[in-house]
C-alpha cells in the first residue's frame, strides 16, 4: 500500500460553472467564522451562554504565473458589465501527480479583484497575477 501525504498541495484548480480557469500555484482565504452573542442566564452566575449569530467568509486570493488562462479571468470579469451572475465555484487542491487532496465548493462567487503582472526589463522576475473573489458560503 503507497502511503501518501495529505498535506502535501503543489497546486490549485480553479473552476466556475464546471469550466476551468486553470491551475494557481498559491491560494489563501479559504476561512469562515461564526460570530458569538454571548447571553448571561439569570440566576445562574457560573455560565453564559455562547450563541452562533452570522457565518461570515473571507475573501480567496489566488496567485499563480502568467499562462495563456488569464484570458478566461478576463473574459469573466468583462461579463460582469452585461449583468451580475453568481456562479459557483469548485477549488481543487493537487498533489504533484495531479491526485486530489481536497475540493472546496463555493456559493455565489464574484471576483472583486485581479491585479497583472509587473512587467519592468530592469527587474525580471516571473510574471504573475493575482485574483481574489468573494463568495456566500461553502456548499455540502
Amino acid at each position: 500500500m503507497s502511503r501518501q501525504d495529505p498535506g502535501s498541495t503543489i497546486w490549485f484548480t480553479l473552476s466556475i460553472d464546471g469550466e476551468s480557469l486553470g491551475y494557481f500555484n498559491g491560494c489563501e482565504g479559504l476561512s469562515s467564522q461564526v460570530e458569538i452573542e454571548q447571553r448571561q442566564e439569570g440566576g445562574n452566575n457560573g455560565f453564559v451562554w455562547q450563541l452562533p449569530t452570522r457565518v461570515s467568509f473571507s475573501t480567496i486570493r489566488l496567485t499563480r504565473p502568467l499562462t495563456p488562462d488569464t484570458a478566461k479571468i478576463a473574459k469573466w470579469i468583462s461579463s460582469l458589465q452585461t449583468g451580475i451572475k453568481r456562479p459557483t465555484a469548485q477549488i481543487a487542491a493537487l498533489r504533484a501527480d495531479g491526485s486530489e487532496v481536497a475540493r472546496w465548493g463555493l456559493i455565489d462567487v464574484l471576483p472583486v479583484s485581479w491585479t497583472g503582472p509587473t512587467l519592468d526589463p530592469a527587474n525580471p522576475a516571473v510574471a504573475t497575477e493575482v485574483l481574489e473573489i468573494t463568495h456566500h458560503g461553502f456548499t455540502d
